[in-house]
């Protein structure tokens, strides 16, 4: 068995500390980390969210707690408040990009000093998503760039963050909030985000439809963008498109004949 890093095992003891037999929720707070990393001995970064933020969204929970997970469910961490979150067991679901979706070319108008001075993925993703228009293309709305990383506090959940909030107009002058959630190729994309991008919407801009989209890289210059949707059953992937940005001479005529008998859906 490999070695556990230090964020595994302060999960690990918060985990195993509160953790019953039929449990599907265990409440915590920040405080909770520096006692489990005094107690297991260990140097704790400078801002501790990072510690949460990592499972949230980069990497799987220690497999200790994976396997506490009754068939078909998984844990996540769910913000409940400023300093407080859980823990909380619910039914799998991945947001993973489909191999089987046919790819879209799109001539790629990122302008090259963009590209030679991203910094990362993120920040390459969310320029190549914009420069491109992609999020108008996605949508069938005209979008317009609002903020970069809108860093907010929202009742009950405490305080979020999104990529990038893009407003949207349609043909008859309705009006969308966009928020956009941005992941590298090795990144995962969490039903958490999205939960709090429509929780976003409604307390920040509760007179717009909100329409969250997510954007992930597949490969250098392929990305793929969701749109979802609150249902019954929680929150569902509602669209999902394929982009691959390449040169104009890359796409053919034959291509465009193609796409011409193309469904919408």
């Amino acid at each position: 068995m490999p070695e556990l890093n230090r964020y595994s095992r302060i999960i690990q003891e918060i985990f195993s500390k509160r953790y019953k037999a039929g449990a599907t929720e265990i409440p915590f707070e920040r405080s909770d980390i520096e006692r489990a990393a005094q107690k297991l001995k260990i140097k704790l970064p400078k801002n501790l969210g990072d510690v949460l933020y990592s499972f949230r969204y980069r990497t799987p929970l220690p497999d200790s707690i994976i396997h506490k997970a009754s068939k078909g469910s998984e844990w996540i961490i769910r913000p409940a408040g400023r300093a407080r979150y859980r823990l909380e067991l619910v039914v799998k679901t991945g947001i993973v990009p489909s191999r089987m979706l046919a790819e879209t070319k799109i001539p790629d108008a990122t302008p090259g000093v963009i590209i030679k001075y991203s910094l990362n993925d993120e920040q390459a993703l969310l320029a190549k998503v914009r420069y491109n228009r992609l999020i108008d293309i996605f949508t069938s709305l005209t979008c317009y760039s609002l903020q970069n990383h809108l860093r907010t506090t929202v009742p009950h959940i405490g305080q979020v963050e999104t990529d990038e909030i893009y407003i949207g107009i349609d043909k008859r002058g309705v009006h969308f909030v966009l928020p956009v959630q941005a992941k590298g190729e090795s990144e995962r994309l969490g039903i958490v985000q999205i939960e709090q991008d429509f929780a976003v919407g409604a307390t920040k801009f509760p007179n717009l439809i909100c329409r969250p989209i997510a954007a992930q890289f597949m490969a250098d210059d392929l990305i793929a963008l969701f749109e979802f949707e609150q249902t019954e059953d929680g929150v569902r992937i509602s669209a999902e498109k394929h982009y691959k940005l390449v040169r104009p001479e890359e796409l053919t005529p034959e291509e465009l004949e193609t796409y011409k008998i193309r469904s919408d859906e």
